[in-house]
């Protein structure tokens, strides 16, 4: 049953907007879970039965790769087919305000004009892992909205982008000619997220040996190689080219083991785009039909349970001024070494124990 709030308080009047379909009330909504303000709880918990539909894309690679260039191709595609997209694009945090800085935003101006299209830039805040702490709780508004893509692109930062996976149904990894090592960037936890590999600005030297490199070790990490007869035509089976195997395989329509295809784009262009949304579409059919969609999702839902479980227990026991107290007065037998941190901290859980169990949030 869905929690509502009492009819005439400001997230009720809010809800009958957001219901109602107003762009206002889905900006204030989401401004409202990204601050963490008064209600924001209230808010998702009343939105919640509707969360679930919209297929969440996750997008990221490293700075310069071409990615809100990218969104915006799949945007325009998306809104040809007569789909509505929200995009969260997160962006690095002002040093001034604290605020996203708005580059990607800006880079997508030519469809942030549609009304069939929202475009939302978060702040980082000091995450480390690309995306914004709000950013699921962001998409699960848009989600209630009722938008059918959410595309979420990471800030950019290089390697640490591992967040995304956890928050999106398809991870795109997007790479240049330029990036450097490709070898050694593939060995990189970054690389291990990806459902899709994008070498982006494919008319640069150097498009076809990054594709090369990625097939070659994806081959090799998903044990793939192709057959091929023995020397002067002796029936002996030798096994050779992993990466050709990884080229094959990422074709196949229906597998029980999927293969990130590595896609060519020059996304300023537009080339590449139709491959990249088949290639999408086809990861979708792959999640539905082996049961990892419904998997990846559960495990949102267990993340996010513990998150919140983890938000409110920080917030109740440093509110508590039982345990506050009782921190002071121990920091002195901890410097003469009486007791250690820990020890102190099996203490100061059973002081905040009725803070932390009290019912109310």
């Amino acid at each position: 049953m869905t929690a509502r709030a009492p009819a005439a308080s400001p997230i009720a009047r809010l809800l009958s907007d957001f219901e109602a379909g107003k762009t206002v009330a889905l900006a204030r909504a989401v401004s409202l879970v990204e601050n963490q303000r008064d209600g924001f709880e209230q808010l998702l918990t009343a939105l919640h039965p509707r969360v679930g539909r919209a297929r969440r894309i996750g997008v990221t690679g490293p700075p310069g790769a071409g990615k809100s260039t990218l969104t915006t191709q799949l945007v325009s595609a998306w809104r040809a087919a007569g789909l509505r997209v929200g995009v969260i694009a997160v962006d690095p945090t002002s040093p001034f305000t604290g605020g996203a800085l708005l580059g990607d935003r800006v880079r997508m101006e030519s469809v942030a004009l549609d009304p069939g299209v929202f475009i939302r830039s978060l702040a980082t805040r000091g995450s480390l892992g690309g995306i914004s702490s709000a950013t699921r709780s962001v998409a699960d508004v848009l989600d209630a909205f009722g938008f059918d893509r959410i595309i979420m692109e990471t800030v950019g930062v290089g390697q640490s982008e591992l967040d995304i996976a956890r928050a999106a149904d398809t991870t795109v990894v997007i790479l240049v000619p330029e990036s450097g090592d490709s070898i050694q960037a593939l060995k990189a936890g970054l690389m291990e997220i990806a459902d899709l590999f994008v070498v982006n600005k494919a008319d640069r030297p150097g498009a076809e040996r990054v594709r090369n490199d990625i097939e070659l070790m994806l081959g090799m990490r998903h044990g793939l190689a192709v057959e091929s007869a023995g020397h002067h035509g002796v029936d002996l089976k030798v096994m050779a080219s992993p990466g050709k195997a990884a080229r094959e395989a990422a074709r196949k329509e229906h597998t029980t083991s999927w293969t990130p295809p590595v896609t060519l784009t020059m996304a300023h262009k537009g080339d590449g785009i139709p491959d990249l949304m088949a290639s999408l579409d086809r990861h979708q059919r792959y999640l539905e039909e082996g049961g990892g969609l419904q998997e990846r999702r559960r495990r949102r839902l267990r993340e996010q349970v513990m998150d919140v479980a983890e938000f409110r227990l920080r917030r109740r026991l440093w509110n508590d001024s039982k345990a506050l107290e009782f921190i002071e007065t121990v920091i002195p037998r901890i410097e003469r070494g009486e007791v250690s941190p820990y020890g102190v901290a099996d203490e100061l859980l059973v002081i905040g124990a009725p803070a932390i169990t009290r019912t109310s949030p």
